[in-house]
């Protein structure tokens, strides 16, 4: 069977799967692995191997530069220390503590593997949490920790590999060193990805509006991020975050109508189908990482599995209770600067540490010799790391949402009284606009019509059912009603192009100005 013909079945395959999940109502990306196994399982087929460089090279530049993109930087900025606390201190955290549990409770497991697994399996996922999470309607401020958590936390903890490879292979480490150069690559990283954000700010100001050559623009800058990072030997992961972030906070000034519009598709249908294949390939992986650890029975095996699982969720949970609250028992400042901690949500972060590719691909880009002799313990690190993932993603990722709905949690009335102060204050300022600019050389009957459009939104947000003005159920009618009015524009238009009375070039523009009426209209219902 051709590469290609799997890549067309492993497509259909995702396709099916994401559909069946939102009818399931659960994570995607959760079924996706559990089917990959289960295809895994089925004699005769093709084993197909995950190749780290693909992974490291193909698919994560984008995912976390589209992740990156919708952050809110000021968000970001604001829940710094949280994040820094999670994607520094419990990466390192854990990456220390797996490897003792590990070369304790694992018969063969001297110090450099056991820090090499820990490196591997202690930055949780950034595909993962946002999708677990996606529609939980968890407040804003603990989904910018965790997705701000895994945009930085992968950085970490391949830093940390980079070492724990080179003390397996050297046969030492030098602790103040390995800090130095720790510093040195993430920095540098960051200086490059805000070096290459200006360069691309600058390239998409002087160059043409034109929708596709900014949306090819787009993929572009992740890549170069990531590929000049690594050929200069800093963080590539840091420099597309921060290009991230550095371009989506000047994307008002950088895109049009059309180019928002058509990159947002665009970004949408890859990152869907990147992600999509990223788990499904997990799932895969199974008779590799099965292959070549037959020593151990079976059941050994799972026992090995469980206990490093089990230690990777509990010592997140250690790290993020003392390290959510000590800092503001120690700090004024922080108590007086910062929001006070809800434990419920503090529970959610928690528990949201689920593993993904990341750390497979990283355990499989394990080299196979040190010298001369076999890297120590490569395929049983493999296979625990794959037992974390299935762990994490199952038991966390399932239990999740409903962990979220014994809590009681729902999205904050503050934050939707925020967006609805927005659209107020927005809309109450283009009526006044319009009656200071307007007023003069129009007659009251144009004047009226104008502001109309803009009055009904008024009284959509206050839902003010007061004498003379629309009720909620009048407004309801009136979107039913331009609803159906686009409707018919539609049947009109294609009873026209099967006449012959309207070109093919005149159909797609008249179709896109209704297309975006009618997602105006949802956005608004």
């Amino acid at each position: 069977m051709g590469n290609i013909t799997i890549v067309i079945l492993l497509l259909a395959t995702v396709t099916a799967l994401a559909e069946v999940a939102d009818r399931v109502k659960i994570p995607y990306p959760i079924l996706l692995v559990l089917v990959g196994i289960g295809i895994s399982l089925v004699p005769g087929l093709p084993i197909i191997t995950l190749d780290p460089e693909v992974v490291f090279l193909l698919f994560l530049p984008p995912v976390l530069y589209s992740a990156a993109w919708t952050t809110s930087w000021p968000d970001f900025k604001a829940s710094s220390r949280a994040i820094s606390l999670l994607a520094i201190g419990c990466v390192l955290f854990t990456t220390i503590l797996v490897a003792v549990v590990a070369h304790y409770f694992i018969p063969g497991f001297a110090w450099a593997e056991s820090f090499v697994l820990g490196a591997i399996i202690s930055p949780p996922d950034a595909v993962a949490a946002s999708a677990a999470t996606k529609g939980l309607g968890i407040p804003r401020r603990i989904t910018t920790i965790l997705e701000g958590e895994s945009l930085v936390n992968d950085a970490t903890g391949l830093i940390a590999y980079r070492y724990g490879i080179a003390a397996a292979t050297s046969g030492t480490f030098i602790f103040w060193l390995a800090s130095i150069n720790f510093f040195y690559v993430a920095i540098v990283g960051i200086l490059l990805g805000l070096a290459l954000g200006q360069l691309f700010k600058w390239v998409h100001q002087i160059t043409p509006d034109n929708p596709i050559n900014d949306t090819a623009l787009t993929f572009i800058a992740p890549y170069t991020a990531y590929l000049l990072a690594e050929q200069i030997e800093v963080s590539g992961v840091l420099a597309v975050v921060t290009c991230g972030l550095f371009l989506s906070w000047n994307s008002s000034s950088i895109f049009k109508h059309e180019s928002r519009l058509n990159a947002f598709s665009v970004w949408e249908t890859v990152i869907f189908i990147l992600n999509g294949l990223i788990f499904i390939l997990i799932g895969l992986q199974l008779p590799v990482v099965l292959k070549n650890i037959q020593s151990h029975s079976f059941l050994t095996l799972l026992s090995y599995g469980a206990v490093i699982s089990l230690a990777t969720i509990i010592l997140r949970i250690i790290w993020v209770y003392p390290g959510t609250y000590l800092p503001r028992w120690l700090s004024k400042r922080i108590r007086q600067n910062e929001p006070r901690p809800n434990t419920r949500m503090v529970t959610v972060v928690a528990w949201s540490g689920m593993r993904g590719v990341v750390s497979l691909a990283a355990a499989l880009a394990l080299p196979l010799t040190v010298g001369s002799t076999p890297f120590p313990n490569r395929d049983m690190i493999i296979f625990l790391t794959f037992s974390v993932i299935f762990a994490t993603l199952v038991v966390q990722g399932v239990s999740l949402p409903h962990l979220i709905k014994w809590l009681g949690i729902k999205p904050s009335d503050e934050e939707m009284q925020e967006e609805n102060d927005a659209r107020l204050k927005i809309v109450t300022r283009v009526i006044e606009h319009i009656e200071e600019n307007y007023s003069i050389g129009l007659t009251d009957d144009v004047l009226n019509q104008i502001k109309t459009k803009y009055e009904i939104r008024i009284q959509r947000i206050l839902k003010n059912e007061s004498a003379g003005k629309l009720s909620e159920a009048q407004i309801g009618d009136f979107h039913r009603i331009e609803k159906e009015i686009i409707q018919l524009e539609r049947s009109l238009l294609n009873t026209m192009h099967r006449e012959g009375k309207v070109n093919e070039e005149a159909l797609r523009k008249i179709e896109y100005e209704l297309d975006l009426e009618e997602a105006r209209l949802m956005l608004e219902t």
